[in-house]
């Protein structure tokens, strides 16, 4: 009978959370704004490949996330990643993104937390990025909330280019209050509500993580005329229900 994913994630971090204290200079705030039972969005910022092991180790609960399936063809792997809550990701039958987005929705449907990054890839030059509207399309197709996480040293500790981490160094990690998303369940694929939730998202990780926003997706070039601004310019909530029109 399989195993089922993320079984061996909070046993084995009873033994390494102590060890990971010792490692590093951990800090983490904001524990009490994980509910306790059902779904939630869990949404950082990303800097290094730590931030998923770093952020999934220090949940309170079982947090699930997709992931490469290459990493089934490594027997190394095979098991391992499952084990400690990835979802391997198919991406042979269709659209990359679509089979992302429903394998996160299986997985919160069915109660659990799932980690999902709205900039997509890690960012190289530290700003934080325009997020991508997986996060809130996935929010209002759940009615799951969707929780800011800051996180701050990660790339310290690893670097993109380094291989193994650096020990002693400090992280933290910032959980903010959850976002609410259900009066705009029936907007779904209103594209103007999915930009305005996903840009309230970016500034909630902004203001916990401390980053400067600029307003290109990671991996892109920044424009020559490209300059650092405050997404708060950009997340004036939209109405609730369309307005009638004659």
């Amino acid at each position: 009978m399989a195993r089922e994913t993320g079984w061996l994630q909070q046993p084995m971090m009873k033994v390494l959370k102590p060890l990971m204290h010792r490692m590093w200079d951990l800090e983490i705030t904001g524990l009490d704004n994980i509910p306790s039972v059902g779904p939630a969005l869990l949404a950082p910022n990303h800097l290094s490949f730590l931030d998923s092991p770093f952020t999934m180790s220090l949940m309170p609960r079982r947090t699930l996330a997709v992931g490469k399936a290459e990493y089934m063809d490594d027997w190394k792997t095979r098991y391992f990643f499952p084990a400690t809550g990835m979802i391997p990701l198919d991406r042979s039958g269709g659209d990359a993104s679509q089979v992302a987005l429903d394998a996160a929705a299986s997985a919160l449907e069915a109660g659990d937390l799932f980690l999902i990054y709205p900039e997509g890839t890690r960012t190289r030059d530290g700003y934080l990025h325009k997020g991508k509207t997986g996060v809130a399309r996935l929010a209002l197709r759940t009615g799951a909330p969707i929780i800011p996480i800051g996180l701050i040293g990660t790339d310290r500790i690893q670097p993109p280019d380094r291989t193994m981490p650096k020990f002693r160094e400090k992280c933290a990690i910032h959980i903010g209050e959850p976002i609410d998303v259900s009066r705009y369940r029936s907007r779904i694929d209103d594209r103007l509500v999915l930009r305005q939730i996903t840009d309230e998202v970016m500034f909630e990780i902004g203001e916990l993580s401390g980053q400067t926003y600029v307003d290109c997706y990671s991996g892109d070039p920044l424009p020559d005329d490209a300059n650092p601004i405050d997404v708060r310019e950009a997340t004036e909530e939209p109405d609730p229900a369309p307005a009638a029109t004659a």
